[in-house]
């Protein structure tokens, strides 16, 4: 039951991902993206995973050390847990940067978000500098239009 949870997780989010990066300005894409529960699907496989083993999970989570950690990681249930939390959570990371990035070029934001899905803290600091540049740049342009009127 573990390997098939495990193998499905991915494949529940990759079409919201799909969405944001293939076809961005789509009103569908828009309309799906504007909910917060796009994310439901992989935490179901999460609780699915998790609850079962709450007893292992809580004392690793409520007292991190290194080594239960490890240990905890190291099961088959418990690497799936963590991997439907972390598809789970870079979805939610992608679709709140898909969202804050509708004012950049489009083609721009879905490179950002396929390098999201793979590495999503590199995604989410690019994303950030990228945003804060053309926020800086659009601000700049704004002071220098109206001094100029």
């Amino acid at each position: 039951m573990i390997t098939p949870l495990f193998q499905v997780t991915f494949w529940l989010a990759a079409p919201f991902w799909a969405l944001m990066i293939l076809v961005p300005r789509w009103s569908v894409t828009r309309r799906v993206m504007a909910s917060p529960w796009v994310t439901l699907l992989p935490l179901a496989v999460y609780f699915a995973l998790a609850i079962p083993y709450l007893g292992e999970l809580w004392p690793v989570v409520s007292r991190p050390e290194l080594e239960p950690l490890r240990d905890y990681l190291g099961t088959s249930y418990g690497a799936a847990t963590i991997w439907a939390q972390l598809i789970a959570f870079d979805l939610f990371i992608g679709r709140w940067m898909y969202l804050r990035g509708r004012d950049l070029p489009a083609p721009l934001v879905s490179v950002i978000l396929f390098l999201t899905i793979l590495l999503s803290p590199f995604g989410l600091v690019i994303f950030l500098a990228v945003r804060s540049v053309h926020r800086w740049r659009a601000e700049r342009i704004n002071r220098l239009s109206t001094m100029g009127s």
